[in-house]
């Protein structure tokens, strides 16, 4: 996030921080207690990262820029839904992070889907940015932003264009990574071939797509509401930039749906499947029980202890009895095995 001069144990939550005037970035160094009132007097703004900050160390920024309660309580706790809250002289706006885990083999417990979360302050000379979990889509974007200066001449809401739209940009390529599994998954599903825990599988990948649309899908309306309704703090100028954004947001969004949808009939294929393959299982078993119940009937009869039973005492009879159970086990084998249970 740049090069700052920090009191580091008053603020060590802050990452980065900047005074901007006229889309430039002023070269001296600037402390954190400091920027709010140089930016002020120079007609400027100031840009301050935080990475998660506790109350403590959060309570003196808050102060400082007077920022809202309720929105400094959302900043601290993280786990908020997107949205947009609009306050007396402030926005404050929560958009989640997502990025793509790789794995060499999608498992039942495979982490697919990572997320985190960015809020974002802003006010009419200040946007405070507060980053939550490992994910950095700020890493890169001070530097990006500051090699457009006619951007930023328009204030810190270009600075929130900037982290909008770097996130939802990364929405897109998760997307289509999760999709490559989504394909995955579907050939083993209808491979020939019996597969492993293929449910598990599925299931696991459809609680990942899960957390990729509670990120993406709310953040639609905000995003709509930035492009084409009048806001305080955003310019006009900047609409057709929220706008673009709001487009790529659809289309993510769009894109996670279908692949979810996609990932339900896999897995009621899946089942159904399953289903299918417990009834032959059910049929080979019941097939073998009939075809070892004639032996068995036979013998059972035969085994009885009457002194008076037919055949009991002829010389061919016990060769007699085992040729009709062999006979009668081979017709009940060529029956099942023709309409097709064996």
């Amino acid at each position: 996030m740049g090069t700052v001069s920090l009191e580091t144990h008053r603020h060590p939550s802050v990452v980065g921080c900047a005074v901007y005037v006229d889309g430039k970035r002023r070269s001296d160094p600037v402390h954190v207690d400091s920027a709010h009132d140089i930016a002020t007097e120079a007609g400027g703004f100031v840009w301050l990262g935080l990475h998660e900050p506790s109350a403590d160390d959060f309570s003196d920024i808050a102060v400082k820029y007077g920022l809202h309660p309720l929105a400094v309580e959302d900043a601290v706790h993280a786990h908020q839904r997107p949205k947009l809250e609009r306050y007396d002289d402030m926005l404050f706006m929560v958009l989640k992070t997502a990025g793509y885990v790789e794995h060499d083999e999608l498992t039942a417990t495979s982490q697919i889907v990572e997320v985190g979360e960015v809020m974002v302050f802003l006010g009419s000379n200040y946007v405070i940015t507060v980053r939550h979990g490992k994910l950095s889509p700020l890493r890169d974007l001070r530097q990006r932003l500051e090699e457009q200066p006619d951007l930023l001449c328009l204030g810190p809401a270009a600075v929130l264009w900037g982290v909008a739209d770097g996130i939802v940009d990364e929405y897109v390529v998760v997307a289509d990574a999760v999709e490559d599994d989504v394909d995955e998954v579907e050939a083993q599903v209808f491979s020939p071939q019996r597969g492993g825990d293929n449910v598990g599988r599925i299931y696991q990948l459809k609680r990942e797509l899960l957390e990729l649309r509670r990120a993406v899908t709310p953040l639609d309306t905000p995003m709509r509401t930035l492009a084409d309704r009048p806001v305080k703090l955003i310019p006009d100028e900047m609409r057709t930039y929220f706008r673009d954004v709001s487009d790529h947001v659809s289309r993510a969004a769009e894109q996670v749906l279908a692949n979810d949808e996609l990932v339900t009939s896999i897995l009621q294929a899946e089942l159904a499947k399953v289903q299918v393959r417990d009834n032959e299982d059910m049929r080979r078993i019941s097939a073998w029980a009939a075809i070892i119940a004639v032996p068995t009937m036979v013998a059972g009869i035969y085994g009885m202890n009457f002194d008076y039973m037919p055949e009991l005492n002829w010389t061919l009879g016990y060769p007699l009895v085992l040729l009709v159970m062999i006979v009668a086990c081979t017709a009940l084998y060529r029956g099942f095995k023709r309409n097709g249970w064996l």
